[in-house]
């Protein structure tokens, strides 16, 4: 981002808030930042002088009630000096004990001394406009914090160190360079002096678009490890399905009846398992019904199992396979990005025999020769353990240290602006359109680029972002 721009949003107020969750703890940090923070601190504070103290250096001594100046807590202030913050500005954190009294009157104090209350956000927001980091990192601030697995928090460690500010730099950076050359041509068009050499210039556009569209396809899988790999539970009415995710979830998240239609809606939620958060998603039984509720709930069955990474099938043991092969042109056809894992359920009422001829006959089903077949029983839970290791056979934990993954929304629609945009820069070389037709498109993509990096921005797109940050980070 240009200083010009920086100056426009940049807000030297100093702001003050509860760094840690709401609640009572053993001890809460209240964290102070801006232009007076240490002065300010200062003012409520019995101990050493923090004007005069070295910046990361952390002191012992008491903060007192401002309306009574009594003693209110013992306490630890730790400052950092600017420009070497979190912020970039002066900071103070104040570590209290956890009493939600002791919080509230501590902000309080530091509000009648000269604060304010900051915004969702803000911290991060002022470390960004600092230049302390750019959007992408500030992003994957708020997406450590929310990390709920080992892939998760590898991915936003990647981008938090940036990892992908880099990779975008040098495609930028190249691009700008030949937007450059090409615009020069411009100057001299009546010379017809060729500065940019349209092989090369084709060749990088291409390469550029390669680049581009490996990050655009990383997004499936950075959504999964983001927010779980989706895992849909399909199947006919009764086979166990919702009876399955009460089990794979140790809790009665969904109702379990022998009438059939009990579950008309989605119903989901998220476990982690050996590093990987799934998400599982309970679906309306699959079956002929005049009840318009129900088909909408079935309807929703097909979209989510078209959306899902893994699709579990549930079948009940006791089925014919003649009757499963009429129901599989619900669950077929399924895309190469998904995986099918069938569960034959209720094993604990029919015959190993059964089971075995179930399984055996399934697998010659035309379509189902890569699925996994699984038998078990939902009730009694035997066999869910080799549930278990089939799911994690579909995981992210081996992502790689130079792999880099999209798992922002907000990046992934900037990534197919800018793919569309060199797309048609590659088309314009390779049609010999005129060097100013290719000179917009290079720009677009660059601009594109940089709104991942925040390096083009507006104060709408900053408000939004950091909007969704919690308050005192």
């Amino acid at each position: 981002m240009d200083s010009t721009l920086t100056n426009t949003y940049k807000d030297t107020s100093t702001i003050c808030a509860i760094s840690t969750p709401q609640g009572v703890g053993g001890i809460a940090v209240i964290r102070v930042s801006g232009s007076d923070a240490i002065a300010i601190v200062n003012r409520i504070w019995r101990g050493a002088n923090l004007l005069s103290v070295k910046s990361h250096t952390a002191h012992f001594g008491v903060v007192v009630n401002a309306a009574t100046q009594s003693d209110l807590d013992e306490v630890v202030c730790t400052v950092f000096r600017a420009p070497n913050s979190f912020t970039g500005d002066d900071t103070v954190e104040i570590s209290c004990h956890g009493s939600l009294w002791i919080q509230q009157q501590l902000l309080q104090g530091l509000i009648e001394a000269g604060c304010r209350l900051a915004l969702p956000g803000e911290f991060t927001r002022r470390a960004f406009l600092n230049g302390r980091f750019d959007l992408s990192q500030a992003e994957a601030v708020a997406d450590i914090i929310m990390a709920t697995s080992a892939a998760a928090h590898h991915v936003a460690l990647s981008q938090l160190r940036g990892n992908f500010r880099n990779e975008l730099s040098l495609l930028r950076e190249s691009l700008i360079e030949f937007a450059a050359l090409m615009e020069l041509e411009l100057d001299f068009s009546e010379e017809d002096v060729e500065f940019a050499n349209r092989e090369k210039l084709l060749q990088l556009a291409t390469d550029i678009h390669k680049k581009i569209s490996t990050l655009c396809n990383s997004f499936s899988m950075g959504n999964a490890i983001k927010n779980g790999i989706p895992v849909v539970i399909v199947g006919e009415t009764n086979v166990g399905k919702s009876t399955l995710l009460n089990a794979i979830l140790n809790e009665e998240k969904a109702i379990v009846s022998d009438i059939h239609g009990t579950t008309r809606d989605v119903i989901e939620d998220t476990i982690n398992i050996q590093g990987n958060t799934y998400r599982f998603i309970d679906t309306a039984g699959l079956r002929h019904t005049d009840d318009v509720i129900e088909n909408i709930g079935i309807s929703r069955t097909i979209k989510k199992k078209d959306e899902a990474k893994i699709i579990l099938w549930m079948i009940d043991a006791s089925d014919e396979i003649s009757h499963i092969k009429e129901v599989a042109h619900n669950i077929l056809p399924i895309n190469e990005n998904q995986s099918l894992i069938v569960v034959i359920n209720k094993t604990d009422i029919a015959s190993h025999e059964a089971v075995e001829s179930l399984k055996a006959n399934i697998g010659s089903i035309h379509g189902f020769g890569q699925a996994k077949i699984i038998a078990m029983s939902a009730k009694t839970r035997e066999g869910i353990d080799h549930l278990i290791s089939a799911l994690t056979h579909h995981s992210y934990s081996t992502v790689t240290s130079d792999q880099t993954i999209v798992t922002n929304a907000r990046h992934y629609q900037a990534l197919m602006h800018a793919a569309e945009s060199i797309s048609r820069a590659i088309n314009g070389l390779e049609q010999g359109l005129s060097g100013d037709f290719i000179s917009q498109d290079i720009r677009e993509t660059t601009h594109y680029l940089g709104e991942i990096t925040g390096e083009i921005t507006t104060t709408d797109l900053l408000s939004t972002i950091f909007s969704k940050f919690c308050i005192g980070k």
